[in-house]
Order: C-alpha cells, then sequence, then structure tokens
C-alpha cells in the first residue's frame, strides 16, 4: 500500500528528469543564482540614503581668506565637492539647471569686509530640491559649519569673533522644489518606471509567444525585411505607450498637482524615444527567449538593476562610483534626468542634449543588435 502512494524509485526518476530539465534551461538557473547575488551587492554597496561629496559650484568674486576658510570647512564635511570652484553666476546657473551640480554657494564681494567690521555677513546657498533627500543631510550642516570656519579664521578677541560668528546669516534657496515634496521627485520618475516595465515586458512576451505557438513561422515565411518585421511589431505597442503616457501625465496634474514649467513638445519626444528603445529592448530579448518564462525572468533581470541604481529609488549621487558609471548604460537613468528637469526645472533643449543623446545612442545600439539577431527562420 505504502508502495503505490510513495516509491522512492519512481521520486528519483522524477527528481532526476527535473534536474535535466534545469540544467538545459541554463537561462532559468542563471537567474536564480544572478538575481540573489545581484540584490546583495546593489543593496549591500551600492545603496546610500546619506549621499556625500556632492558636486558644487562656487560663484565668489573674491575669493579672500575667509571665503577660502568656509569653503573648506563644507568640503571637510564629505557632503559638498567643489567641481566649478571659479564659476560665475550665469555658469552656475546652467549647471545646477543641467543637473550636473546639486549645490550653488554664493559669496558676495564684500564678505570678507563684512566679517572684519563684525557687520552680519550672508552666504547663498541654492540647493537642487527637485529629490529632497539629496540635499537634506548637506543643508542641515551649513550654519554650524559656516560659523565654526569663520570663528577658526578671524583675528578678533574671542569675544569678537563669536559674535560675527553668530551674526553668519546663511541664506538657504531650495530650488524646484521648496517644500521638499517627495510626490515632485517620485511622480515624473513613475512614468518612467511604468512605460519600462511595461513595454519591455509585453514587447518581449507577446513576440516569444508567437514562436511557441508556431504563427512566427507564417510570419518569417512572407516577402518582408527585418526592418519592416521589427516595425511593425514595434508600432502599436508606441501607441499603447503613448495611451500610458497620457494617463500618467493626466493623473501626475490631477490628483499630486505636480508642477509642469517645461516645454511639453520637448518632454513628448524625450518620451518617444524612450519608448522606442524599450519596444526595440523588448523585441531582443524575444529574439534571445524561447519561453515566455524566459522571457520575462530577462526582462525582471533587467528591470531590477535599473529601477535600483537610476536615481528613482535612492539618490544617485549617493551611490559609489562604479555603481555611478554602471548606472549609465540604463535608459532609465537619463530619462529620469530628462523628465524631472523639462518638469520641474522648465530645462531647454540645449539642457537635456545630453540625456537625450544617451537615448538616441541606446536606441540606436539595440536596433543594430536586434537586427542582427533576427532569423529568417526558426533554427
Amino acid at each position: 500500500m505504502i508502495t503505490r502512494v510513495l516509491s522512492l524509485a519512481r521520486l528519483g526518476t522524477l527528481i532526476a528528469k527535473e534536474g535535466i530539465q534545469m540544467r538545459r534551461d541554463r537561462l532559468t538557473f542563471g537567474m536564480m543564482l544572478g538575481v540573489p547575488l545581484l540584490q546583495l551587492v546593489l543593496f549591500g554597496f551600492a545603496i546610500n540614503t546619506d549621499p556625500k561629496e556632492l558636486p558644487a559650484a562656487l560663484v565668489a568674486p573674491t575669493q579672500d581668506r575667509y571665503t577660502r576658510a568656509m569653503i573648506t570647512a563644507l568640503e571637510l564635511t564629505d557632503y559638498y565637492r567643489f567641481i566649478a570652484p571659479n564659476a560665475s553666476a550665469a555658469e552656475a546657473e546652467r549647471m545646477i539647471a543641467r543637473g550636473e551640480v546639486s549645490f550653488v554657494v554664493t559669496v558676495p564681494s564684500d564678505f570678507g569686509r563684512r566679517v572684519e567690521r563684525g557687520d552680519a555677513p550672508t552666504i547663498l546657498i541654492e540647493a537642487d530640491a527637485s529629490d529632497p533627500a539629496v540635499a537634506s543631510g548637506a543643508i542641515s550642516t551649513l550654519s554650524q559649519v559656516a560659523a565654526d570656519a569663520l570663528l577658526r579664521e578671524t583675528g578678533q578677541e574671542a569675544e569678537a569673533a563669536a559674535r560675527t560668528a553668530s551674526q553668519l546669516q546663511v541664506v538657504v534657496h531650495r530650488r524646484y522644489n521648496p517644500e521638499g515634496i517627495t510626490q515632485y521627485n517620485i511622480v515624473p520618475g513613475l512614468l518612467g518606471v511604468i512605460l519600462q516595465l511595461t513595454m519591455v515586458m509585453m514587447t518581449s512576451m507577446a513576440l516569444t509567444r508567437e514562436t511557441e505557438r508556431g504563427t512566427m513561422e507564417n510570419l518569417l515565411s512572407m516577402p518582408a525585411t527585418p526592418l519592416e518585421i521589427m516595425l511593425g511589431k514595434i508600432v502599436p505597442y508606441l501607441v499603447v505607450g503613448a495611451v500610458q503616457v497620457a494617463v500618467v501625465l493626466i493623473a501626475a496634474r490631477a490628483m499630486f498637482s505636480i508642477p509642469f514649467v517645461g516645454d511639453l513638445g520637448l518632454l513628448l519626444f524625450g518620451v518617444f524615444v524612450f519608448v522606442l528603445s524599450l519596444v526595440i529592448l523588448g523585441y531582443l530579448i524575444s529574439t534571445v527567449s524561447r519561453t515566455q518564462m524566459q522571457a520575462m525572468q530577462m526582462t525582471f533581470f533587467f528591470f531590477l538593476p535599473s529601477l535600483l541604481i537610476s536615481g528613482f529609488m535612492f539618490p544617485y549621487r549617493g551611490m559609489p562610483l562604479w555603481a555611478q558609471y554602471l548606472g549609465e548604460i540604463f535608459p532609465l537613468t537619463h530619462f529620469l534626468r530628462l523628465v524631472r528637469g523639462v518638469m520641474l526645472k522648465g530645462a531647454g533643449l540645449a539642457d537635456v542634449a545630453a540625456p537625450l543623446a544617451a537615448l538616441a545612442l541606446f536606441t540606436g545600439v539595440l536596433t543594430l543588435a536586434t537586427l542582427v539577431r533576427f532569423r529568417r527562420t526558426l533554427d
């Protein structure tokens, strides 16, 4: 009776059969090992919610010893890294609009004279607050660090020096998101995340499904070029992406009151290039995958790291340099810069030229790789 319910011989045969099947499905087996390792590396080494060494620009017409002492003190906090120590006001404005710096420190030309006279010296700190998490830690240290720097540098008597340092006024101007509302940063980024997940998965699984069902043979027998077949497959999904974009933008305005200060045409052009790159990526995945399960696995293997190190969930500037370099290969990273720049900062074409060029390059490389991978037969 027991052997009818459970036979060790039959059970061993079934286990051996599953082992052989797993060995044949190398992609699935690789995902089982690769995804946990990827999560450990990214969460353990790359993710940092308290970013340090944020790029900053200094606008100081007269860089006296008091200014130098204060800038050195800010750098010693490890929050600031002055990549443009001699910037003009116009240059600093362009850099913060393009996202090249997170802070602009402006020291007036009479700063040193005011310090020596004990006449309430003032400095201006402009912070890119489009991502509130990036600026909060660095801003919290400003007043005390600057006051301590003046207290050490001034040659006045102890009581007078302390009074001058206490009178120091640090004016903080949070640009693009003065109230520090998290939704202003998250909701525009969600447009890219939603498009990435749905476009890549829908395209890759739809094409792989045709291979599984055998309908791809009929498609390959048609007198059509590989480019025509690829365009015929991806254009319908571009329409689906357009509908998703409209829904997200309308909901962002109606439900969350997300500001839109830029050019809608420029944003839509960037969205088009981004969606085009995603559907071509899904097509490329379908040329590699043999089953819909493999297509889904490869989609998530691409989606997970891009979500974590693109700057959507965690501050991009807070990651180590190797993680930032890795994040540059994902289109979502560049799309986030574009959509936040246009919607929140009112960035123009010159300001978002770099992310647009990166998306166009990504699209071109994927198109070439897809056409090379295309097979006229199912062998």
